[in-house]
């Protein structure tokens, strides 16, 4: 299923996931990364899928720091929204999130290899 998420959406996930009140720093971030999900073709020969969008939702939020704080929070949790809104749930191993998100702030994993974590975490 494709789905397209929209500003209210991240807003709304952003409520749920971090309820202490943490205001948007830079919504230029988040539109950036609405913007990337969006896409169609990431790279030739490849088409985008729920799991690829999902991944560049998390990369991009980690990677811009759309938040002052608890961005890596914010999008692992938005990349398992979007996963479950899509029809796919994710189950990832205890701590493969963590992981995840370090690799993905300290710029070890690009956004191929998430996506290609988040099919194998597909239940």
């Amino acid at each position: 299923m494709e789905l397209h998420i929209d500003l209210r959406w991240l807003l709304e996930r952003q409520a749920t996931l971090l309820p202490d009140g943490i205001d948007v720093h830079d919504y230029s971030g988040l539109v950036a990364a609405i913007a990337r999900h969006r896409v169609n073709t990431p790279r030739l020969g490849e088409d985008a899928d729920a799991a690829w969008r999902a991944a560049a939702l998390l990369h991009t939020l980690i990677r811009l720091r759309p938040l002052p704080a608890r961005n890596a929070l914010f999008a692992c949790g938005v990349a398992v929204a979007y996963m479950a809104a899509s029809g796919d749930g994710v189950d990832a191993p205890y701590g493969a999130m963590i992981d995840l998100a370090r690799a993905v702030d300290t710029g070890t994993t690009d956004v191929y290899a998430v996506a290609e974590l988040l099919r194998s975490w597909r239940i």
